[in-house]
């Protein structure tokens, strides 16, 4: 394996032991006896498990807003695409080993004073926030700031209360009701298209 290979198997290793298990029940020897690797191999690559840990969330992040934007790209404009997120999210909890959503499982578990990791995972946030309000602008004729900041932030609640929500119960009901209290979000609102049943 390259390096940057190597790296990225230590990273999935680890945050799949992190998702699963905790990020504090997750030890460096349990990580290279999983990734089968020595540890002068991580310790080549990372200076510690906070650094895996920052590399790990940043991997889930991008390829989470990647594969959304795709979602969405591949819905006409309106209203399913303002929904998609909740289509995904639906599809994500259905798939073997869903744990919620994989930044606030380790901000609950961080001290206090880990001011990195949290800064990393509130960013990872705000950027979701801001997508989201871009996507409600490319969505709505003349819409206001006030309204896309009423939108956004609303399917973004709803949407991290649902990911949450759905874990806890281990039932989809919280996903399907989000989305549904989000249509009422921008009902009578002017779209750039609508669908019919929405």
């Amino acid at each position: 394996m390259t390096k940057s290979n190597i790296a990225l198997h230590i990273v999935k290793t680890a945050g799949n032991l992190f998702y699963a298990n905790g990020y504090n029940s997750t030890g460096i020897n349990e990580i290279i006896e999983k990734a089968a690797i020595a540890k002068a191999t991580l310790y080549g690559h990372f200076k510690s498990k906070e650094d895996i840990c920052i590399t790990y969330l940043e991997l889930r992040h991008t390829e989470f807003i990647a594969a959304l934007k795709n979602y969405i790209d591949s819905r006409v404009l309106g209203a399913p695409q303002l929904l998609a997120i909740y289509d995904l999210l639906l599809e994500n909890y259905r798939e073997k080993g869903f744990h919620g959503c994989w930044g606030i499982k380790i901000y609950g578990e961080l001290p206090s004073d880990n001011d990195k990791i949290k800064a990393v995972i509130q960013q990872q946030k705000k950027d979701l926030l801001l997508f989201l309000g871009e996507l409600v602008r490319r969505n709505f004729i003349n819409v206001s700031n006030a309204e896309v900041e009423k939108i956004s932030g609303g399917i973004y609640l709803l949407y991290e209360s649902a990911i949450t929500e759905s874990h806890l119960h281990q039932a989809d009901w919280p996903i399907h009701l989000a989305k549904k209290m989000a249509i009422s979000l921008f009902q009578g609102m002017q779209m750039v298209q609508k669908s019919p049943g929405y």
